[in-house]
């Protein structure tokens, strides 16, 4: 990350000759640049002329997303001292600067207010505990109003800004679930292998995104329900973690990587359909998994919190998770809609494992509702950013 960091002030200079006005997107991590993609690939679908910068804080986010083919640029972005904004201010030259939900450099705000840039942060969402407001804060706060617009995610966020006096904001939602049903309806993946070992089951669940103590609770749970099958997709796939995994399942366990090498394509068959257990070792598969199971569990909640649960619940399924979801503003919305239950321990599990597999289609239906009722935040940002201001 320093010796990026260190890059990206040459490496703009040395392009200084080919960029031309960019848009600058800043995202933190992959997640973040999640939520700016449909809005990123709008643009370059529509207005293909328009350079596109794309800066990352996170190494995760840098390297995952380094070789992303609809960016002109992606780059590090330097440490937030004011010398470093005015550099790469200078170098970039952008038109219009994006920041995504929980960015907000103080440094490179007040350069980009100083230098008149068009400035927004999108899919932003706030909460009473954020530094902005509480008694220290006020300086923090003030910097809110650098953002030309805040695009917020809920009704909640707006009205907490707008009793600390920040008024340039608006709700638009969250960009996360026009992305998710984009990739429902684009998938191509070929799971042949997923849907021979769900094949037949109406008791199939998907266990995405797994740590330690999620799957201790699912290894007591198969040993005392012989109806399920379960896909477990883990977190981590390092081999000390697949090891941990290997010991504390017992029955008839198949590994993903170890079937897709097989010629034998009738064993192979055979040995899916008679495992309980799918242990999938392979990156990138777990957002197409879900389409086959009937219920989705979605791992990290015993932990710092949960991972996505959008991508479930846009199959229309049951969301189940652990306790630690308070950050999730959609983890919420799914509980409220009757759509997902959050389990603090393995009797909770349990009995939600037993309600949502009785009734996966009802409940699953709520979960689908739920995510149509969110869509449209790409429409609403990509409008007033660059639409709006020609009609």
């Amino acid at each position: 990350m320093v010796r990026g960091q260190r890059e990206t002030i040459s490496k703009l200079k040395e392009q200084s000759s080919s960029m031309r006005s960019p848009i600058w997107f800043h995202a933190a991590s992959v997640g973040e640049f999640e939520q700016a993609r449909p809005i990123i690939e709008r643009l370059r679908r529509e207005r293909p002329e328009q350079q596109i910068v794309v800066t990352f804080f996170s190494p995760s986010g840098y390297e995952a997303r380094k070789s992303y083919p609809h960016a002109d640029g992606i780059y590090y972005l330097p440490f937030a001292t004011s010398r470093n904004a005015k550099r790469f201010l200078e170098a970039l030259q952008p038109k219009m600067a994006i920041f995504v939900k929980y960015e907000f450099w103080p440094a490179y705000l007040r350069e980009l207010k100083k230098r008149n840039i068009p400035t927004y942060s999108i899919c932003a969402i706030f909460r009473p505990n954020q530094l902005f407001f509480l008694p220290w804060g006020k300086l923090h706060l003030k910097l809110l109003k650098c953002f030309t617009q805040i695009y917020v995610q809920d009704q909640a966020s707006l009205v907490l800004l707008a009793k600390h006096g920040i008024a340039n904001v608006c709700v638009a939602g969250d960009t996360r679930f026009d992305r998710m049903m984009e990739l429902r309806a684009a998938d191509t993946k070929d799971l042949t292998l997923v849907s021979h070992f769900a094949e037949g089951s109406q008791h199939v669940i998907v266990a995405g995104s797994t740590w330690p103590k999620d799957e201790v609770l699912f290894a007591q749970y198969m040993q005392s329900e012989p109806r399920a099958k379960l896909i477990l997709v883990p977190h981590e796939i390092d081999p000390k973690h697949l090891h941990f995994i290997f010991r504390l399942f017992q029955g008839r366990i198949v590994r993903y990587s170890a079937v897709s090498g097989m010629k034998d394509k009738v064993s192979q068959r055979n040995i899916l359909q008679q495992a309980s257990i799918l242990i999938v070792d392979t990156m990138g598969l777990l957002s197409s998994i879900y389409r086959f199971g009937q219920v989705a569990y979605i791992g990290g909640g015993f932990g710092v919190g949960i991972h996505n649960t959008i991508e479930a619940a846009a199959y229309g399924m049951p969301v189940l998770f652990g306790p630690n979801y308070s950050h999730f503003r959609e983890a919420q919305g799914l509980i409220d809609s009757g759509a997902a239950r959050s389990i603090k321990n393995y009797r909770e599990l349990e009995s939600a494992l037993t309600t949502a597999l009785d009734q996966y289609k009802t409940i699953g239906a709520k979960a689908a509702e739920y995510v149509h009722s969110e869509l449209g935040a790409t429409q609403k940002i990509y409008q007033d950013l660059f639409e709006k201001n020609e009609q």
